[in-house]
């Protein structure tokens, strides 16, 4: 197997574009559903014509091309980092989709969802650190 790149700033910087890609990416489709929320499917029609609605919402259309700008992007990243490292430092889309959810959607976070978020920060913190230090001691 390659040995993998070290988690360079210019590798970092685009983890953390395929993060705010990921928010986007959710906030979007979130924005799509919203008309739905109380949309029930009980039938093959009603399932065709539900498709057909949500088709015609601009910000599902730009939320599906902004998938294909990610996984690019995500392609390119695990071309350069190992998978261990990638993912983990990726996830800090788990804090600002919470984010977005809060102060755009006006959602309600309860505290103890905030200190899962704290801790999946923390754990982001720590394999890079370990990242970085494994390449440092190489």
């Amino acid at each position: 197997m390659m040995k993998k790149r070290p988690l360079t700033l210019k590798l970092l910087a685009l983890v953390i574009l395929t993060d705010l890609l990921e928010t986007i990416v959710q906030f979007c489709f979130k924005k799509s559903a919203l008309p739905f929320e109380n949309t029930t499917i009980s039938s093959a029609k009603e399932a065709l014509s539900f498709a057909y609605t949500i088709a015609q919402s601009p910000l599902l259309w730009i939320g599906l091309l902004t998938v294909l700008i990610l996984f690019s992007i995500w392609v390119l990243i695990l071309s350069k980092v190992d998978l261990s490292v990638a993912v983990p430092v990726a996830s800090f889309s788990y804090i600002a989709i919470p984010l977005v959810s809060v102060f755009i959607l006006g959602e309600h976070i309860p505290p103890l969802r905030w200190m899962g978020i704290v801790f999946i920060l923390l754990g982001v913190c720590l394999v890079s650190w370990s990242s970085y230090r494994q390449e440092s001691l190489s």
